[in-house]
């Protein structure tokens, strides 16, 4: 049973939630599009009169359903705004098998920081992003792997100005490798920062998010920010900086160890990457699969992998993800049936 002071339960096949004091329009959405989401994957019945939600339908599914409304009342009061995908991603969360728990970190723990504009609290929303965030925390190099949407970059990117505004580092350092995503765009024009941008945008769309446009540039012209391409980082040493490397599997073994060597005195590395989305010329090894082995044992590094459950954009990138992953394992194993035939 669903524990929470706003749940009751009335009989075996029927749960009621009180909403008093809740901003039902923000809840239910606008002509009640979210509780149409809602209903669309129950098998019963929900209706709400006055100031409760009433359920009646199978008491496993009653009960599931119970927990993505507690869940969406939690993210409500914590100034979340319930649109379509958040709706989509707590019910897609609430699929997972098992006693799992999704729901990321406890809601009256305080956030990670504040981001700029709306000053939304930004928080971990699943239990790999939790583990993610402990890692960071407690070790000087932390490797995320995991697939696109995960929060892998974004993370990295808030925890970095979490760690310059607490005045626990001086400067950070985003640093990415000029690989090409399989399109050759040739000669860029402009200066090196011209050159280099279109290669950390992400981590520019993860600092916009973070501390606003204003800032960056401001930040960037003092020193406090630094963004270069890897082949840029060597010989320097790196002292009281948070260093993010993002897109790692596209560095190679060699740049692998010239980055990670790079640390200084009060220096705390954090290394992004998806294997599954190697850009490399074949032959070429991947940094990032290189020091999954070489380092598992080493004292002081971290490596988290991140899952498609802890996937938080968009509901369909889940669904896509996995359904790449089971094109490519078929074709893996097609592969393997003509060598031994």
């Amino acid at each position: 049973m669903t524990e929470n002071s706003r749940v009751e339960r009335l009989a075996k096949d029927e749960i009621r939630i009180d909403l008093e004091g809740l901003d039902q329009f923000a809840l239910l959405g606008f002509n009640d599009t979210n509780l149409a989401l809602l209903q669309d994957r129950y098998s019963g019945t929900m209706t709400v009169r006055g100031g409760a939600m009433l359920m009646k339908g199978a008491p496993a599914d009653t009960e599931a359903l119970c927990g993505v409304v507690i869940r969406l009342i939690e993210l409500l009061q914590r100034d979340k705004v319930l649109d379509r995908v958040t709706v989509s991603y707590a019910l897609e969360q609430a699929e997972i098998v098992g006693d799992q728990r999704t729901g990321g970190t406890d809601p009256n723990e305080a956030p990670l920081f504040y981001a700029a504009g709306d000053r939304t609290a930004i928080r971990p929303r699943t239990d790999g992003q939790d583990d993610y965030i402990a890692a960071i925390k407690t070790h000087d190099v932390v490797f995320a792997i995991g697939p696109a949407g995960t929060g892998k970059t974004y993370l990295a990117v808030v925890m970095a100005m979490d760690y310059l505004r607490r005045g626990l580092v001086e400067r950070v350092i985003l640093v990415r490798p000029a690989v090409e995503a399989g399109e050759q765009l040739g000669f860029l024009p402009g200066d090196l920062q011209e050159k280099i941008d279109p290669y950390l945008r992400p981590l520019y769309d993860a600092l916009s998010d973070t501390i606003g446009a204003s800032k960056i540039q401001r930040f960037m012209a003092s020193g406090v920010i630094e963004a270069a391409p890897l082949a840029y980082m060597r010989g320097r040493t790196l002292n009281h900086a948070f260093v993010i490397l993002d897109e790692a599997q596209n560095t190679t073994i060699g740049q692998m160890k010239m980055f990670l060597t790079r640390m200084g005195r009060q220096c705390k590395s954090v290394i992004t990457g998806d294997v599954t989305q190697i850009d490399l010329d074949v032959g070429r090894g991947s940094g990032l699969v290189g020091a999954q082995e070489i380092l598992k044992h080493t004292e002081g590094v971290a490596f988290v992998e991140l899952k498609e459950r802890d996937v938080v954009r968009h509901p369909m990138v889940r669904r896509i993800i996995a359904a790449f992953a089971e094109a490519e394992a078929k074709a893996a194993a097609d592969e393997q049936g003509e060598k031994e035939s």
